[in-house]
């Protein structure tokens, strides 16, 4: 027999002849003499009160004690003989009988607590009367505001696309992948003088490049006010910034992009001249391009926020009426679409909820995708959270996005929880929410059809009935918004299950009909009282900023947009005058005297630098000769 279960026969020995032995183990411990180590004198001069506290850092010591004795015991017992393992010890003794009495005294506190509590019932006072009081309008509208804060928490780790790439294709690929344009670019930078590299901050939007330089302070954030437990802040420009802001106004005034880049040579991080830039970047075709210009945005945007601003959160407000602050919602929804379009569906949606929580206003209309990002990034569970703690005008399963996105939500679940064996029948099925979506939005069907494409009979059948054959609604802000929706959601409607979902809903619709023709003039109330404005109240919202699809317009045709010189000189009066800008660094001698959108492409390539020498004039014959072998 080990010593280990010699100990534990022994232990359970002890414990039946306790009851038998406890007088004599009393007098024993009161004749043994009580030796304490390091007892503080002044400790004695406490009060009271403070004698169960010591009592429990003593026993708290003491097991401490006898966990290390039963260590080295257990340890050193492998050496010594059975016999002398039988031995035990008295202090353990007194430590077990002080954790019987303990929980002795527990057990009795415990059927004093049922005791009492059964007296408060007899005298019918309830004891959690404070809980059944009721609920003030300002608790309830404090309540609502932090479920909705917590369903639009971000999660940091999901906005780097670059993780979500690698979970996606896996490291190896991503390693190859980067390897390969280190090896490019290496091979683009010989003979060219290496490009400065700064340390630069950190940033939870996006990763700054080595190529990028230092942001500078002209740029911050103030603390405005703090009201319903959120904080209110607003960007501020620097007095150099706003000179550089209305040299920008004047140069977008004449449609001169030559002016607009002059000016982020001058100063990097503008945010609205980087706006229009990757603006014409992008109509260009030039998507590498144009997302470095929003990133570049976003970094500036982060390096000014306020020691206060946490908008990870959702307690933070930035609202939009601030025209400081409305770059960066442009910026995060320019970012998001960036996104997407390289399949970065959960990062995407982390950007839209940081959208989403920065203004409960919504003035980019992030609500009416957010449903679409949460599908593409199979955040089934998250999405139904949302639609039921999210706080609206409306009920958010009226909007025409939402009323089908939560019945493709369910059908999802459906199938995990088939998979699992976990079936839910309290909430309402994926055919009955597409069914309900149906009766309240039905020229959707019709959209639908046209756009993804459908082009199998049954939904010319479908169509063929009086209730589907319209795609208005005759309210502009429902035909608005569901013109969005199609532009937004259609890609997820070519898969064969949903269509197999949305023919077989609509069918059970047709067959509703057929015996109960009320329920359309009942959906039809519905939908007019929950969208009574005989305006498009959305009519900010333009459709073409929800599609994926890319326009694109021939450089010669943006001749017109370049500037010339009389007008350069009419809107920017003199490019001394950015040098004279306080707190302004001056233009690179490389690019004097040459096109402004020609030295702004090729700053924004890693292997370009227009650093002067520190011995004198640039070597730009050396330059102009690689520029001359680069094109």
């Amino acid at each position: 027999m080990s010593a280990r279960l010699m100990k534990k026969v022994l232990n359970e020995q002890h414990h039946l002849q306790q009851h038998v032995s406890e007088e004599e183990e009393e007098e024993e411990n009161d004749s043994e003499p009580i030796t304490r180590s390091s007892i503080n004198p002044f400790d004695l001069l406490n009060d009271q009160d403070s004698e169960p506290e010591n009592q429990g850092n003593e026993l708290a010591s003491s097991h401490e004690t006898m966990a290390s004795y039963d260590e080295k015991e257990e340890s050193s017992s492998s050496l010594k003989p059975t016999a002398e393992v039988s031995t035990s010890n008295p202090k353990s003794k007194k430590k077990k009988k002080k954790k019987t009495k303990d929980n002795a005294a527990a057990a009795n506190k415990t059927a004093d607590d049922k005791e009492l509590d059964l007296i408060l019932e007899d005298l019918s006072l309830n004891v959690n009367s404070s809980a059944e009081q009721p609920v003030s309008a300002k608790d309830k509208i404090k309540s609502v505001k932090q479920q909705a804060t917590s369903v639009l928490k971000v999660d940091p780790k999901y906005l780097n696309a670059e993780n979500e790439l690698r979970r996606i294709f896996g490291s190896k690929v991503m390693k190859s992948f980067e390897s390969s344009n280190q090896a490019s670019s290496s091979r683009q930078m010989r003979g060219v003088r290496g490009r400065v590299h700064y340390n630069l901050r950190k940033s939870v939007l996006v990763t700054p490049s080595d190529n990028w330089l230092r942001c500078d302070d002209s740029l911050s954030m103030e603390f405005l006010e703090m009201k319903n437990g959120y904080n209110y802040f607003r960007y501020v420009h620097s007095p150099s910034y706003s000179q550089s802001q209305r040299a920008f106004e004047a140069a977008k005034a004449i449609n001169d992009i030559n002016g607009i880049a002059s000016i982020l040579q001058h100063r990097p991080y503008h945010i609205d001249s980087l706006l229009t830039m990757a603006e014409y970047f992008a109509v260009l075709g030039e998507q590498p391009m144009s997302a470095d210009a929003i990133a570049r945005c976003l970094y500036a945007l982060e390096c000014a926020w306020h020691p206060m601003f946490n908008p990870l959160q959702g307690s933070c407000q930035l609202k939009f009426k601030h025209d400081t602050n409305k770059p960066i919602f442009t910026a995060l929804f320019t970012h998001m679409k960036n996104l997407d379009r390289r399949g970065c569906h959960r990062s995407a949606l982390e950007v839209c909820k940081l959208l989403l929580s920065l203004d409960s206003d919504d003035p980019m209309g992030a609500i009416f995708c957010i449903d679409y990002f949460a599908l593409r990034a199979e955040e089934y569970a998250w999405l139904e959270k949302f639609s039921e703690e999210y706080k609206s005008d409306n009920s958010i399963w009226l909007f025409p996005n939402f009323s089908y996105s939560l019945a493709i939500c369910r059908f999802y679940l459906e199938c995990e929880a088939c998979k699992d064996d976990n079936m839910n029948d309290e909430k309402s099925s994926s055919s009955d929410l597409m069914k309900q979506a149906l009766m309240l939005h039905p020229s959707v069907i019709k959209k639908l059809v046209a756009k993804v494409p459908l082009k199998d009979r049954t939904w010319t059948d479908i169509l063929k009935h009086a209730f589907f054959r319209s795609d208005q609604t005759g309210i502009p802000s429902v035909d608005h918004l569901i013109n969005i929706y199609v532009e937004r959601n259609y890609l997820i409607w070519r898969l064969p299950d949903l269509q197999k979902l949305l023919s077989g809903a609509a069918k059970t619709v047709i067959e509703t009909l057929e015996s109960n023709k009320s329920e359309v003039k009942d959906w039809a109330c519905v939908r007019k009282e929950a969208f009574s404005s005989e305006k498009n109240e959305y009519g900010h919202l333009l459709v073409s900023d929800f599609s994926d699809s890319l326009s694109s317009i021939p450089r010669e045709n943006l001749q017109q947009f370049m500037g010339v010189p009389r007008m350069m000189e009419d809107g920017m009066q003199d490019e001394n005058q950015f040098a004279n800008l306080p707190g302004n660094g001056h233009a690179p001698r490389g690019v004097a005297n040459r096109n402004a959108l020609a030295v702004l492409f090729e700053s924004m390539l890693p292997w370009v630098t227009y650093e002067d020498r520190e011995d004198g004039e640039p070597d730009d014959n050396q330059h102009d000769d690689h520029m001359q072998d680069h094109q």
